[in-house]
């Protein structure tokens, strides 16, 4: 029988005797571990150990959290191949593309180490004679965090690392079908030395275990990742609980491509953004908006890379594709593809390829619309939209046309084109001659609209979340 792994607790592993198993999403005989599902009492003693331990580690020295942050990082870094392999089992990336998760979890810590050591305030002159005015961030106390499964490492580590540095403790609920690589991380900080009740780790179902950490009057905080559906519920509770909301709610990225693009790098950046990593990303681009003078010589093009991508297991080393992470997923991805034949839309690839895993080929929806459900909905899956627009004009127009604004893109060689695609677009990250998916971890992340709310992610203006701020006056005259 697979290993059975319970929730941490005040420094404790506890056990429980509910669980789910945690199954590699390519053999599907392949049982990676039982998993706690957590109460929303575990939630509750959880939240009890965080508020015990907390004030301890804000009274640390930044010094004492940077080290400990750091040696977690080191510990990554030296795990990289056994943390890829785990990750590329329970959630179906590529064995590289894996690895490349593990190690931006690394560079994560080790850039919140320094964020630690950084963290500031102002001293600002009076206009009172006499008196000094300073302004200092302080941690919150317990926050929340419910992180999803397509980054099961990266964003746990994105999302814990600068809570940690400025000083709060943490309660942290992964998505229920890929838990593994949290517990992993979560057991580095605590072999790194992190204080018992710093971090603590329920699992289970966003029902109950998310729906009591965001209700939960302790918990100052909650940082959420996932759905819009869900996320407008967190930020109506945490209105209600007068606490602080952070949400990353998806996106319907585009990725419009000039006449005047390089053709061969349009097509490569257009297939990373929508194909690599099963099209699992929050940026992935799922909407391909193409001016007319190149539309059918891209399509040809992108088509006959499209057909060539080698689905197949993530940790064989000729893949190309991993499998969907779950029969869930497969499923909606599939209803996605009918829907899209149903709206008009030539459907290329997109089926089911084998029933040993959630496997489906990339698909390509053409002669799309931008109005069309397919082209308005996040599939989150290997699905993109191929949308013809005569002009600049039109492709910005149709880029900016969704209730999304997460990340954006333009493949041009036109000088006044990038900058003003730059300027105009409604999204909160926007490439040039670049995937939609892919960003750097030291530089802020988010969207605007119906993608992002609240401060952003990643990079020093992390920690504006993670910190209040307080204004300190200081009368040293005489009357």
């Amino acid at each position: 029988m697979a290993e059975a792994f319970g929730n941490y607790i005040g420094g404790t592993w506890r056990q429980t005797a509910d669980l789910s198993e945690n199954r590699n999403p390519a053999r599907l005989d392949d049982v990676i571990g039982r998993y706690a599902r957590g109460s929303a009492e575990d939630v509750d003693a959880a939240v009890e150990a965080g508020r015990d331990a907390q004030p301890a580690w804000a009274a640390a020295t930044p010094e004492d959290r940077a080290n400990v942050l750091d040696r977690a990082a080191r510990l990554i870094f030296e795990r990289v191949p056994e943390l890829g392999e785990l990750l590329a089992r329970e959630e179906g990336k590529l064995r590289r593309e894996a690895e490349g998760e593990v190690t931006r979890a690394a560079n994560v810590m080790r850039f919140f180490a320094g964020e630690a050591l950084r963290l500031g305030g102002e001293k600002i002159a009076s206009v009172r004679a006499g008196c000094e005015v300073d302004v200092v961030r302080e941690p919150l106390g317990v926050v929340g965090l419910i992180t999803p499964w397509n980054f099961p490492i990266a964003i746990p580590a994105w999302k814990m690392a600068p809570a940690l540095a400025a000083g709060n403790a943490v309660v942290i609920k992964p998505a229920e079908i890929t838990p593994a690589s949290t517990v992993a991380l979560v057991k580095i900080l605590e072999e790194a030395g992190l204080p018992a009740g710093v971090v603590n780790l329920v699992m289970g179902s966003g029902s109950v275990v998310g729906n009591r950490i965001v209700d939960h009057p302790d918990v100052r905080a909650v940082s959420f990742t996932g759905s819009e559906r869900v996320g407008r519920q967190i930020a109506l509770a945490g209105a209600e609980g007068m606490k602080k909301v952070q949400l990353e709610m998806g996106g319907k990225n585009p990725m419009v491509v000039m006449a005047d693009a390089d053709l061969d790098l349009a097509v490569k950046v257009c297939l990373d953004g929508a194909f690599f990593s099963t099209g699992q990303r929050c940026t992935a681009s799922s909407r391909l908006i193409v001016e007319d003078r190149i539309h059918d010589a891209f399509v040809e093009k992108l088509d006959l890379a499209r057909a060539a991508i080698r689905v197949g297991d993530p940790l064989e080393a000729d893949s190309q594709m991993g499998p969907v992470v779950s029969e869930g997923q497969l499923e909606s991805n599939l209803t996605y593809v009918a829907q899209a034949a149903s709206e008009g839309c030539e459907v290329r690839g997109g089926e089911r390829l084998n029933q040993a895993g959630y496997f489906q080929a990339p698909a390509l929806f053409l002669n799309a619309t931008n109005d069309m459900k397919t082209s308005q909905e996040e599939i989150f899956g290997p699905c993109a939209s191929v949308i013809r627009v005569a002009d600049f004009d039109e492709a910005l127009a149709t880029a900016n046309d969704t209730r999304f604004g997460l990340s954006s893109g333009i493949c041009t060689t036109s000088l006044r084109h990038a900058t003003e695609f730059r300027r105009k677009s409604r999204a909160g990250m926007v490439m040039v001659n670049l995937p939609t998916a892919g960003v750097d971890y030291h530089v802020p992340f988010g969207g605007n609209k119906g993608s992002s709310l609240g401060a952003r992610e990643q990079g020093p203006m992390a920690m504006e979340f993670y910190t209040s701020v307080k204004t300190a006056y200081s009368f040293a005259g005489s009357v």
